[in-house]
């Protein structure tokens, strides 16, 4: 038997790496568990989002944003650049190099912090026992008083689309072209396949977007997500919606996509193929049968609202439970469930959980839409406010977009935020806090904000719910 710990963690993702350092901080002994490896054949922490989702990717869309303003707006500037090229090698070893600065941080945070990083893949062997067996095929057993599974998901790959190395591939290998491809297909018109596609159609490819929904982005606000659609197709995005793809075939250097819409079976020709439907929790293998920790049919791991499983002394965070797929939802149940560990009370507002696309203009909301308001049942009363009527956004040469504040028509209480526009990721954050207090939309409409900013425009949309918005007309509100 090897070492015990107070706190074993399996997983060095978002989740995973902040439950271990979070726990650490609290006095506890802790262990984190990470099988990546990393391009160098090292085992590397940070999980997909710092390896290949979240960093990388923005690396990739703040290089093909600038390339795009060089090209086409800087003249609006007065900016003369002249002829404008991009180099896709030295961009991508930007990304890695970015990539390699993070990783290698979280190991010099685990040092600073005193969290023990243990190489292999991780198993829940009881519910006091890690097994972790190294690259070699070496098991050692470690005991721990509690354990935390941050196994994180992998992407969703489909029967009619199987993966072909350099042709056709996930998020991952998208990330990894070393030349901009002439017919880029996406396969969802999800997050990552918007972002994705974006990259690439920046930097010349003509984007194809296949989305088997009828309907463009459901998780949004329906007027951000129309104005999202119109942005991104003036932008070159051919987002086909209604499009279920049935199947694929690899012809040399081509990859040929069969697929069925409203106007019977179609066929298209691409260079590359990037399937983006959705990605499922890595969990199989992570926990050894006859622990007695629950799962469902697609691998979720069964928690309570505190990250508890079905086994005492095991929690679980992160993409391989409930609720959003997302870096920073990791991260804060890593910091309640470290904090529950140690014997504090901590808890987290799942309804304050902010999603943010990174495309341009960026996509950001937290809290209800207002179709789920009134699917709920709650009368709303709504302002708007066009970044077309902000001073900042006109200096900055970015008027598209907008903020929409969803407010309970009784109680005047925020429901939800939403925008669209340069930024709006940071902008989010307003948002978050008037959810997490409690706060009306006369809370935020008498606020102070900075002049002048971008976050004005969510100053004016709360203004605008009474109708009350100082730098637009107002539209007449119902009495």
């Amino acid at each position: 038997m090897a070492d015990k710990f107070d706190v074993i963690v399996i997983g060095a993702g978002p989740g995973g790496y902040v439950a271990a350092i979070r726990a650490a901080q609290m006095g506890l002994k802790t262990a984190c568990v990470e099988k990546w490896i990393g391009k160098e054949g090292k085992v590397v922490h940070g999980g997909t989002c710092l390896n290949v989702g979240c960093i990388p990717s923005k690396a990739l869309l703040e290089a093909s944003h600038k390339f795009v303003e060089a090209k086409h707006d800087f003249d609006d500037l007065g900016i003369q650049a002249g002829d404008v090229s991009m180099d896709v090698k030295k961009m991508m070893a930007r990304k890695d190099k970015i990539v390699k600065n993070l990783t290698g941080g979280i190991s010099g945070l685990f040092k600073a912090n005193g969290v023990t990083a243990i190489e292999g893949t991780g198993k829940v062997a009881s519910a006091k026992q890690v097994e972790v067996t190294d690259q070699d095929g070496k098991a050692t057993t470690y005991e721990a008083d509690s354990i935390v599974v941050a196994a994180g998901s992998v992407p969703v790959e489909i029967p009619p689309t199987p993966l072909q190395e350099g042709l056709v591939v996930d998020s991952t290998g998208a990330l990894e072209f070393q030349e901009t491809p002439k017919r880029l297909g996406v396969i969802g018109a999800g997050i990552i396949g918007l972002e994705l596609g974006s990259v690439w159609n920046r930097l010349g490819s003509e984007v194809t977007v296949l989305e088997a929904m009828d309907n463009f982005l459901p998780m949004v606000d329906g007027a951000v997500a129309k104005e999202t659609q119109k942005l991104l197709k003036k932008q070159g995005l051919d987002i086909k919606l209604n499009a279920r793809v049935t199947g694929s075939e690899v012809k040399g250097e081509e990859v040929v996509v069969k697929y069925a819409d409203a106007d019977g079976d179609q066929e298209m020709t691409f260079d590359k193929l990037i399937v983006c439907v959705g990605r499922k929790p890595y969990t199989k293998g992570v926990i050894a049968d006859g622990v007695g920790v629950d799962t469902d049919e697609r691998g979720f791991i069964h928690v309570d609202d505190q990250c508890r499983t079905s086994v005492p002394g095991v929690y679980a965070i992160g993409d391989c439970v409930r609720g959003p797929m997302l870096a920073h939802k990791a991260s804060e149940e890593g910091i309640m469930v470290a904090d529950i560990i140690a014997g504090h009370k901590a808890e987290m507002n799942y309804d304050a959980i902010p999603n943010v696309i990174y495309t341009f203009p960026e996509v950001a909301w937290v809290g209800m839409t207002e179709q789920d308001a009134k699917a709920a049942g709650i009368e709303v009363k709504v302002g708007a406010f066009p970044f077309a009527a902000s001073g900042r956004a006109m200096a900055n040469n970015a008027t598209e977009g907008m903020a929409r504040i969803i407010a309970d028509a009784e109680t005047d209480r925020v429901l939800g935020v939403h925008i669209v526009g340069q930024h709006a990721g940071e902008m989010i954050a307003q948002g978050v806090i008037a959810l997490e207090f409690g706060s009306s939309a006369e809370d935020l409409a008498l606020t102070c904000y900075a002049h002048p900013t971008m976050s004005e425009a969510v100053h004016e949309a709360a203004l605008a719910v009474e109708g009350h918005a100082i730098h637009m007309a107002n539209r007449k509100k119902k009495k």
